[in-house]
């Protein structure tokens, strides 16, 4: 018997309103993703997509296995978790006595979440070293708002997030007297006048990776532009400037 299925789920829209979609990606009781499945939703919103990808999980997996969701979105989590029961009291109509956003589709996750063992937990969304299955849920929920196309497959062909840039390292604070300040300041200027003039950024990279020179790079490793891909900062130094 499966011990539990932990998948993570995701809504994109492009405007917000704007071209918009839902996806998941369901993984095993180790969190080894198995499958994702992500589809178009139109001109829509960021809240419905959201909303939308936690129905087709819910709609996608085994009721009678425990599930947790992992999801970013704060609105869609406390909507089943804290509003939902006083919603249902008041014929789905809000403290101020306005109906319900989202009402019919809201009512349907109702539906599907009866009877089971569903646990939310909350993971900011692009972060370093964030969650990965909600990175693999974000991207494939933004490359569907985006062509507007309907996409799944298994572990062999996973969506590959956009690497997050790291946060930039805080200037090192000089140990000296109050007059060596100004010193630094203007060090500092000229350090940033030197890095907007060229060079190419770098990333700590969200999952492994080949670069360019066919050498492997790991989680966590500084990473930069290597032609289109994405590589070694020595590999980019070493290419031939245009």
């Amino acid at each position: 018997m499966v011990e539990r299925i932990i998948a993570a789920c995701d809504g994109a829209a492009k405007g917000n309103p704007g071209p918009a979609a839902w996806a998941f990606v369901v993984a095993d009781s180790t969190g080894a993703p198995q499958q994702w499945q992500a589809g178009p939703l139109g001109h829509s919103t960021n809240n419905i997509g959201e909303l939308t990808a936690l129905e087709q999980l819910l709609g996608a997996t085994d009721p009678a296995v425990p599930l947790e969701v992992r999801l970013d979105s704060t609105y869609t989590r406390d909507a089943v978790t804290k509003w939902l029961a006083g919603w249902k009291r008041n014929g789905f109509r809000t403290a101020a006595g306005k109906p319900v956003a989202n009402q019919e589709l809201i009512q349907r996750i109702d539906a599907l979440l009866e009877g089971r063992d569903v646990t939310f937990v909350y993971v900011p969304a692009h972060q370093v070293n964030g969650d990965p299955l909600n990175a693999i849920a974000d991207k494939a929920a933004s490359d569907a708002a985006r062509s507007q196309q309907g996409a799944g497959g298994t572990a062999a062909d996973l969506p590959v997030p956009d690497p997050v840039p790291a946060s930039a390292p805080r200037a090192a604070r000089s140990s000296s007297s109050s007059s060596s300040a100004s010193t630094a300041k203007a060090s500092s200027a000229a350090g940033a006048k030197r890095a907007s003039s060229g060079g190419s950024r770098t990333l700590a990279a969200r999952f492994p990776g080949t670069c360019p020179c066919s050498r492997p790079y790991a989680k966590g490793d500084t990473i930069t532009k290597v032609g289109s891909s994405w590589g070694h900062p020595q590999c980019a130094a070493a290419q031939p400037r245009a």
